[in-house]
C-alpha cells in the first residue's frame, strides 16, 4: 500500500503529476504483459492506430515491416527502425514520426534547464511545460510542412529542417563564431 501515499503531496491532496506518473507505470506494465503474453511479433502484427517502438533500436525490420497494420508508428526508441523497414513503411503510406522528433522532447527541457542556469531563470513546471509544448509543436509543424513541399517522409523532411537552420546560422554568423 506504499505506492498509494505516493499520490499525495504533504497537504494531503492528490498530486496530478504523480497520479498521471503512477497510470503510466500501469499501462507500461499492462503493455509488457500483454507484450509477453502474445509476443513481440504478434504484438506488430496488432490492428492499432498508433505503434510506439520505444525501448531498443532496430525492432522493426524488413521481417515484420510488411505484417505492421498500424497507421502511425511513434518513434519513441533511438532508431528502431530500420532505414529498409522506414522506406517500405512510408511506401505503404504508414505516417512514420521519426525519433529524432518524436523522442526529443528530454533534449529540448534539458536545453531549457541550461537556459535557466545560464540566465538564472526559475521557471515553474507550467511555464516549462508550455514552453515544451510550444517548442515541440513548432518542430512537428515545420517538419511535416517540409515533408508536405518537398514530397518526402517525415525523417528526410527532419534532416532537411535541421540542415537548412544549420546553413543559415552558419551564413549569418560565419563558420567559427
Amino acid at each position: 500500500m506504499d505506492w498509494v501515499w505516493f499520490l499525495f503531496e504533504f497537504d494531503g491532496r492528490i498530486s496530478r503529476a504523480k497520479a498521471w506518473l503512477a497510470l503510466l507505470v500501469i499501462l507500461c506494465w499492462m503493455v509488457l504483459v500483454a507484450t509477453l503474453m502474445i509476443g513481440i511479433d504478434e504484438m506488430f502484427k496488432l490492428d492499432v492506430d498508433v505503434l510506439i517502438p520505444a525501448a531498443l533500436e532496430n525492432q522493426i525490420t524488413m521481417d515484420n515491416a510488411p505484417s505492421i497494420r498500424a497507421k502511425i508508428v511513434m518513434e519513441g526508441a533511438n532508431g528502431p527502425t530500420t532505414p529498409d523497414a522506414h522506406k517500405h513503411l512510408h511506401g505503404r503510406g504508414i505516417f512514420v514520426v521519426p525519433d529524432i522528433l518524436a523522442n526529443s522532447s528530454g533534449v529540448t527541457t534539458s536545453y531549457f534547464e541550461w537556459v535557466q542556469d545560464r540566465y538564472g531563470y526559475f521557471w515553474t513546471e507550467k511555464e516549462v511545460n508550455e514552453r515544451l509544448e510550444a517548442k515541440m509543436c513548432e518542430a512537428f509543424d515545420a517538419v511535416l510542412k517540409t515533408s508536405l513541399k518537398y514530397n518526402v517522409d517525415m525523417r528526410t523532411a527532419a534532416y532537411i529542417v535541421a540542415i537548412n537552420r544549420v546553413a543559415t546560422v552558419t551564413r549569418m554568423r560565419g563558420m567559427y563564431a
